[in-house]
């Protein structure tokens, strides 16, 4: 799997929807109890991703101080505030010493469905640096060149006046960078019509469900839907015992044996739409037999095999902390660590998740006190995990 960024447009002033961001910029603008943001955050980042960028512009003090130097499902998050305002292209200059992948550029202020790997994965011809995802348009005119494309779906080239429109997904090369200027200009209004008429850019047709939050009709349509369609049941998994074979302070992938129908598992559940989330305990970390820098690569290496096999985990929490431990700067009674649920919680919070026909499966008593402290169905592992997720499936969801 070749190295990609995705790099978050979060500058705009939102002029069209100032009530809202008179005080808050527009991403994290809250769809239910949940910044829109967040959304785009955990939908991108089960794919592996080698670092997440946002762009911050208006008010991107905001955003920085929630977000940077934080990791989510692993991938670190940087956030580069604007000193001056460089419009949508210009921003990207900032890029050319932080990224050196090719990288995927998304609209921070728009949300749209489609098979993120297929996207990636297919190669950019020689002869273009990027591709635009496109969609159907309705009822999106702000910019009328990008809200008219043609697509010729026997090359992908892409040109103007047609019934298709940009759907804020950019895959680039890291060559673009390389002429970018360093002053106020826009994507939308200046450099992409600009490498459309000059054939730099192929197209790829999505049909899903796309919404952006820009105006008033739109943010409303945001917040009456959109918890509705991202809404799932969760599998909380515990990680030894459960996805691997406990043989003691697992942090080598030479001692990692998953178990018995683990890859069918994650499969039926990705295909189902339900939510995976790893809740683990790390004592081995405070302990000193591994080193938090050195659980989080051997995880990121899980993350990778796993996803080379179609299979998707959607977040990771971990308790590095232990009271006994060796190392003082994890000795400490956390409620993060289970029987505490408190990682249970922290994924509530940042997800939306139908608690109703959610579940956990561990191996330990400390699992189950979890999982009955945050009202959630429990099993102990029973050593077939495809067999006994399709069974609480059938039970709880269908």
């Amino acid at each position: 799997m070749k190295k990609i960024d995705l790099v978050i447009l979060a500058g705009g002033k939102g002029k069209r929807i100032e009530k809202y961001t008179k005080s808050t910029p527009k991403p994290l603008i809250k769809i239910g109890k949940i910044p829109f943001i967040q959304y785009l955050l955990n939908y991108y980042s089960q794919y592996n991703f080698e670092n997440i960028i946002i762009l911050c512009g208006y008010k991107g003090n905001l955003i920085k101080r929630i977000y940077n130097k934080k990791k989510i499902n692993l991938i670190p998050i940087k956030c580069i505030v604007e000193k001056t305002a460089l419009g949508t292209a210009g921003t990207l200059s900032q890029l050319k010493k932080k990224c050196k992948n090719e990288f995927l550029l998304i609209n921070g202020d728009s949300f749209v469905e489609f098979n993120v790997k297929k996207f990636l994965n297919k190669k950019i011809r020689y002869k273009f640096l990027g591709r635009l995802l496109l969609t159907k348009n309705t009822n999106y005119s702000s910019n009328k060149k990008l809200s008219n494309i043609k697509l010729n779906k026997n090359n992908n080239k892409i040109s103007f006046n047609g019934k298709l429109m940009n759907a804020g997904v950019y895959l680039f090369k890291n060559i673009i960078l390389k002429n970018l200027k360093i002053k106020n200009y826009s994507l939308e209004e200046d450099l992409l019509p600009k490498l459309i008429l000059k054939n730099k850019l192929e197209g790829q047709l999505v049909n899903s469900y796309f919404i952006d939050i820009g105006t008033y009709g739109n943010l409303r349509k945001a917040k009456k839907n959109l918890n509705k369609i991202t809404e799932r049941p969760a599998a909380f998994l515990d990680r030894d015992g459960v996805i691997n074979y406990d043989t003691g302070y697992v942090h080598k992938l030479i001692d990692f044996k998953l178990k018995k129908n683990v890859i069918k598992a994650i499969r039926y559940l990705n295909k189902k739409k339900i939510n995976i989330f790893i809740v683990t305990n790390q004592a081995g970390i405070a302990k000193g037999y591994y080193t938090e820098k050195s659980f989080l690569d051997f995880q990121k290496k899980i993350k990778k095999l796993l996803i080379k096999k179609n299979c998707f985990i959607n977040d990771v929490r971990y308790c590095p902390f232990h009271p006994n431990a060796k190392i003082s700067k994890y000795k400490k009674d956390s409620k993060f660590r289970k029987p505490g649920n408190l990682m249970i919680e922290d994924l509530k919070k940042n997800w939306v998740v139908n608690l109703s026909k959610s579940f956990m499966i561990g191996d330990k008593l400390s699992d189950e006190i979890a999982a009955i402290k945050s009202n959630l169905y429990f099993e102990y592992d029973q050593n077939n995990l495809l067999r006994q997720v399709t069974r609480i499936y059938k039970k709880l969801i269908i």
